[in-house]
């Protein structure tokens, strides 16, 4: 399916019934914190996502999907995903592809919130830059700054410190 930018694929509390995979443009993954939109990941090409917790288990979803470039989009109802799945799980290698597609995703998440523990918000911006340089390309800033846990004007004077500190 093509869907245009700022399209809602699975509103938070809707229970989800579809996985979707992203052939082309940006999705992101917020929720509603006090009235105000917190992104918490991006989703570029090449990738599968669904809100894991609701369509596995039929639970309503904790995340909002919204578009944020024009996209491109499979969308797979849960029993072709369940079939899909078991075929993957008989077979070796995509099993193993599969589980590491699982494991780098959980490992994101594990870095975004040890980031929020332990660095500032620069340098959540910086290391964003240097492992995913696409991201600050092709996102709205607002949504950058929402990620990062800050203001527009916060993320604003962390770029202008930045390249101050270049020119120096």
């Amino acid at each position: 399916m093509e869907v245009p930018a700022k399209t809602l694929l699975l509103k938070e509390g809707d229970v989800s019934n579809n996985a979707f995979y992203l052939e082309k443009g940006v999705v992101r993954a917020w929720y509603n914190n006090d009235g105000k939109d917190a992104t918490f990941q991006f989703f570029l090409e090449n990738t599968m996502f669904s809100s894991l917790e609701s369509f596995k288990k039929g639970l309503p979803s904790m995340v909002s999907f919204e578009t944020i470039e024009p996209c491109v989009l499979y969308k797979i109802k849960k029993p072709d995903a369940e079939a899909f799945l078991e075929e993957v799980y008989e077979n070796p290698e995509l099993r193993t592809l599969f589980m590491d597609a699982l494991f780098e995703r959980m490992f994101d998440y594990m870095k975004h919130f040890f980031s929020f523990i332990k660095d500032t918000p620069q340098q959540r911006y910086i290391q964003l830059a240097q492992q995913k340089p696409d991201i600050i390309k092709r996102v709205p800033q607002h949504y950058i700054a929402s990620y990062l846990g800050i203001t527009t004007v916060h993320l604003s004077r962390i770029k202008s410190k930045i390249l101050k500190e270049k020119l120096s």
